[in-house]
């Protein structure tokens, strides 16, 4: 070990869990609570690197399938044309329906009663 590292030991808990020591969280600057990520390089260590903003999640799942062996993003593009679809068929299915139209706007905006208004 070179003298610009440093080492500590810490306990992993059996849920897996383990503290980041202070001087490395105050050294990352790791907030608590907060979010890290661990990235294995081509030599097998293991890196921890704060997350700081959504932008430095971009890339955690790349090259990663479910059990179907989707990506997330087909996986997200799939769910969107499936969203898209259903929405299409209760929109045709409700078209020109006043009762339904009716309804809609009651689950919308509910009547009040006089007694919820003067409150």
């Amino acid at each position: 070990m070179s003298e610009t590292e440093s080492e500590k030991v810490v306990s992993v808990t059996s849920r897996g869990q383990a503290t980041i020591p202070k001087e490395f969280r105050e050294e990352l600057g790791i907030d608590t609570p907060g979010r890290v990520k661990f990235i294995r390089t081509e030599e097998g260590d293991i890196v921890v690197r704060p997350i700081r903003s959504v932008t430095d999640l971009r890339g955690v799942l790349e090259g990663k399938t479910d059990e179907q062996g989707c990506s997330a993003t087909e996986r997200l593009q799939e769910e969107r044309t499936a969203d898209k679809a259903s929405e299409e068929e209760l929109r045709q299915r409700y078209a020109g329906d006043d009762e339904a139209d009716e309804r809609r706007t009651a689950l919308r905006f509910p009547k009040r009663s006089s007694s919820t208004l003067n409150h």
